[in-house]
């Protein structure tokens, strides 16, 4: 989806999230099968000097759900850089069926909580959704309480994916593994991006620790002239990059 001009989207991001998901960002990505699954996330700038309570709203509207056996599981994310201050909510589903669901009286007791504590702090909201895309993403792992995410809008996706693939499988030969999470985003509006992959990190600590980078690791493990035409690849397929890193909001949150 695009972008929600209006505080109210937030009641309406929650409520559908409720509905859609048990599953939480880590638990999901922890399961052991190698099965594509869909990420509901939603973007929420804050109005200026509203964090505070913005937050507040969010804990009572947490406790609330909680304390009516709601099922649901979820992580809060705080964006570290940027303009303005932004918080992300995601959630996974296993299929699109589960968004037929909308039987969840927790979410329906509390939701004017959402209305009265929540909306009036949000400026803006948007929502997207994307599928994960576990063959070229590394091993389960629940570490991720910072992570650092890469989005790219493409003109060229099949060029783009075969570099990617041909990346990967280098740091997979030289690591072991890739080092990333990747997922395809399902629609959204012009300024969404076609693709992101999410790092993740225990604590910030663990981003000082040495990392060779990609196209080093290409070269090492093939030669200089394969370097060269994937990178060329890659810049001929990319029209937009840009990053951010992530902090989770564990006492926002709800995930075992």
């Amino acid at each position: 989806m695009g972008k929600i001009n209006k505080s109210t989207g937030l009641l309406s991001c929650l409520a559908i999230l409720v509905f859609v998901s048990t599953f939480t960002v880590r638990d999901a990505i922890a399961q052991d099968d190698n099965q594509s699954r869909i990420l509901s996330m939603s973007q929420f700038t804050i109005k200026g000097g509203h964090e505070m309570q913005f937050r507040e709203g969010v804990s009572a509207w947490k406790t609330c759900y909680l304390e009516h056996d709601g099922e649901w599981e979820w992580n809060m994310w705080s964006r570290v850089q940027g303009e303005g201050t932004v918080y992300a909510l995601t959630s996974y589903m296993n299929n699109w069926a589960e968004m037929d669901d909308n039987d969840d009286e927790a979410g329906a007791a509390c939701q004017s909580l959402a209305q009265n504590m929540i909306v009036p702090h949000v400026d803006n909201s948007e929502r997207n959704m994307a599928r994960t895309m576990p063959e070229i993403s590394k091993a389960p792992t629940t570490d991720m309480d910072v992570i650092s995410a890469t989005y790219w809008r493409v003109n060229n996706s099949t060029k783009f994916m075969d570099t990617i693939e041909s990346v990967i499988s280098a740091i997979r030969q030289a690591e072991g593994e890739p080092r990333g999470f990747w997922f395809d985003l399902v629609g959204g509006d012009l300024n969404a991006p076609h693709y992101f992959v999410v790092t993740p990190f225990a604590n910030f600590a663990a981003m000082d620790s040495p990392m060779d980078g990609v196209w080093d690791v290409v070269e090492e493990t093939n030669n200089k002239k394969t370097r060269d035409q994937l990178q060329a690849d890659y810049r001929d397929s990319v029209d937009q990059v840009w990053s951010f890193m992530w902090r989770r909001v564990g006492e926002l949150s709800h995930a075992n």
